[in-house]
């Protein structure tokens, strides 16, 4: 059976939840056919996130690691091509940090991309009846600097692993007051699903039109 690790993240920001964290909890309790899953819950924290990452991935040594994070905002699933070398937030994480145009890594790559098969994994999403695009930034707060410190920890130290990131929209009670987009924490463990199930058995991505033009 392959083994995997999902990541999420702590509440941030003010909210009570997480929506990355419900969905990993709930593929962890109900995994896909084949495949054993672990998870680690990430602090919301410029370089204490990596540190729990690196921890995780030694703990379980997984063949698959995929971190999932809020992203407040978009309507469907996104996963993510692409993550740079910056740390530039717009608001302290949880720890009060709030570094600007810093590196993730001193001394590497300007960025990574992905070693998942992005676009079939959005395909089998969409299979599902989840809406869910292929997103060409992962931003530059925590969910990057995760995505970052995941995508070269592979590059330098574990070349058989593979990874990428991938972004949730909020939780439905996270917007009970304002009309933004959201899926519930079982919608969203089912693309998860379909997306680590894809990925653990494809290891080469289909081609479509999934590009952005702005």
């Amino acid at each position: 059976m392959a083994r995997v690790l999902l990541t999420g993240f702590h509440p941030f920001g003010g909210s009570v939840v997480n929506p990355s964290w419900q969905a990993v909890s709930l593929v962890a309790a109900d995994p896909p056919p084949g495949l054993t899953v672990a998870t680690a819950r990430l602090s919301c924290v410029f370089g204490t996130a990596l540190e729990e990452l690196r921890a995780a991935v030694e703990r379980t040594d997984p063949e698959l690691v995929v971190c999932v994070g809020e992203a407040g905002g978009r309507p469907g699933v996104t996963v993510e091509r692409v993550a740079i070398n910056v740390n530039d937030a717009r608001i302290p994480d949880e720890a009060g940090q709030q570094p600007l145009d810093g590196p993730v890594v001193e001394g590497g790559p300007a960025a990574y991309f992905s070693t998942l098969p992005i676009k079939a994994c959005v395909a089998a999403v969409r299979a599902a009846g989840i809406p869910a695009s292929v997103s060409q930034t992962a931003g530059t707060f925590v969910c990057n600097h995760v995505f970052y410190g995941l995508s070269h920890l592979i590059a330098t130290e574990r070349p058989a692993l593979r990874g990428g990131f991938v972004h949730v929209p909020y939780a439905p009670e996270q917007v009970v007051d304002r009309p933004e987009p959201s899926l519930p924490a079982a919608t969203v463990a089912e693309a998860l699903r379909a997306i680590v199930t894809t990925a653990a058995s494809t290891q080469t991505d289909v081609r479509s039109a999934e590009g952005a033009i702005h």
